[in-house]
């Protein structure tokens, strides 16, 4: 299995959600290795930033990255099309403070990557696993990991709105998957919460256009749900986005139970700052062999719990 990138440059334009402004977005090839780095522009000015978790300045709606007095805020509906796509190695170019919401789904960016087309290279994939099972929770919020040959996702949420309740979905990463399972899942809000945030200046690119909006019964959106359990997938969209920020592919089988942005982000620096006990780097072959430094135990029982 080798590294993949896309094969040139694409560009599109469209409006952030919370800030109201144009922003334009431009997605560019990569060598090997490079992993997923952000250009932020200002005129002549232009910031590098890496995935890091430890670049995460917000996590209210959404996931926001920011270094060097630059930020760039909704990036986790890309990242978890890079990751759904499997996409190792891509440059994103972002004149604005952030990126575009689309339809508030991640079918753009699928459709843009897809539509130039995707490349191996010659580098062998590398992932990083995790070895052993460790589970952390706050309250009803809650994510367990364990080894797995794969990404592998079962979330559950829990809202009491009669249209959501409680859902549950099960999600086997692959490319084919992502695009018919998760893409079109759209970001939901409640209208109460939002009329709060307009008036607060937030939000201030939000409509129906690009988001499912609830009012007290059910769904304000005329062209109703895309599944009828959008919102839990929708989530998994967010997770896939969120854990990327580790810096590489995430392997591992992964039940999260009413999580959201900032409680994925303490999961990934957890994991981070215990790498040597729950995470090596694998490299695969072309012939799908594992190769660990460290080989992973794929059946365990849990191990380490942290109570938050």
């Amino acid at each position: 299995m080798r590294q993949k990138t896309i094969k040139k440059d694409i560009s599109c334009s469209g409006i952030g959600l919370h800030e109201g402004k144009k922003v334009n977005l431009t997605l560019k090839p990569a060598p090997e290795n490079t992993g997923i780095v952000f250009w932020l522009k200002k005129g002549r000015e232009r910031v590098s930033l890496d995935l890091n978790p430890y670049y995460v300045s917000d996590t209210l709606l959404a996931t926001t990255l920011s270094k060097d007095n630059k930020q760039v805020a909704t990036v986790e509906h890309l990242l978890g099309a890079i990751q759904g796509l499997e996409i190792d190695n891509l440059y994103i170019e972002v004149e604005g403070e952030e990126l575009p919401i689309m339809d508030g789904s991640a079918t753009s960016f699928v459709f843009l990557m897809r539509s130039v087309g995707l490349k191996k290279q010659n580098a062998p994939k590398k992932v990083l696993g995790i070895t052993k099972p460790l589970k952390i929770e706050n309250g009803n919020k809650k994510i367990e990991a364990r080894p797995y040959k794969g990404l592998k996702i079962h979330y559950e949420i829990d809202f009491s709105h009669p249209l959501i309740g409680r859902q549950t979905y099960t999600y086997i990463n692959s490319p084919e998957r992502f695009v018919t399972e998760i893409a079109k899942a759209r970001t939901f809000g409640f209208l109460k919460d939002v009329e709060m945030l307009q008036q607060a200046g937030k939000a201030k690119g939000g409509s129906l256009e690009n988001a499912l909006v609830l009012d007290e019964y059910g769904l304000i959106n005329t062209d109703g749900l895309r599944f009828k359990d959008e919102f839990v997938r929708h989530k998994i969209l967010d997770f896939l986005g969120d854990i990327l920020l580790i810096g590489m592919p995430l392997w591992g089988e992964f039940k999260v139970s009413c999580s959201g942005h900032a409680f994925n982000n303490h999961f990934v620096r957890f994991l981070l700052e215990n790498k040597d006990h729950y995470l090596t780097e694998i490299t695969l072959s072309e012939e799908k062999h594992l190769t660990p430094k460290k080989k992973p135990v794929f059946e365990a029982e849990p191990e380490v719990v942290l109570n938050m």
